[in-house]
């Protein structure tokens, strides 16, 4: 009789530490619908990064070597080029996010309509 009392125990504590886990899960966010605009502030935030990373290369060149703006001017065509590369594989990364969790609802709608018709 002990050993079971003890596994009622056990599954009665099993069941409040889960519940007590449950209730610990993070909330889904509220603010979603600002996703979108987290996103392009985060382009442009690459972006300005870049051009001014490739200005600052450049500026500093040039003040060290006495030269006109020429490494400046360089610099930032590069940083340019940078930014918009950063910024293209930002795109690439969210759109492949958006493509899985697509694929999931699709997944979980068809699984859905086939328990339907069982």
């Amino acid at each position: 009789m002990r050993e079971t009392d003890h596994k009622d125990q056990m599954q009665r504590l099993e069941e409040r530490i889960a519940a007590a886990k449950s209730a610990q899960d993070p909330k889904p966010r509220a603010d979603e619908h600002y996703s979108a605009a987290n996103q392009a502030w985060r382009m442009v935030i690459e972006m300005v990064a870049g051009l001014g990373i490739g200005f600052g290369i450049g500026y500093g060149l040039d003040s060290l070597f006495g030269t006109l703006p020429i490494f400046m001017v360089l610099f930032t065509l590069f940083g340019l080029a940078a930014g918009i590369n950063v910024m293209l594989r930002s795109a690439k990364e969210i759109e492949e996010k958006q493509a899985a969790e697509a694929a999931k609802l699709d997944k979980a709608a068809k699984a859905a309509e086939r328990d339907e018709r069982d």
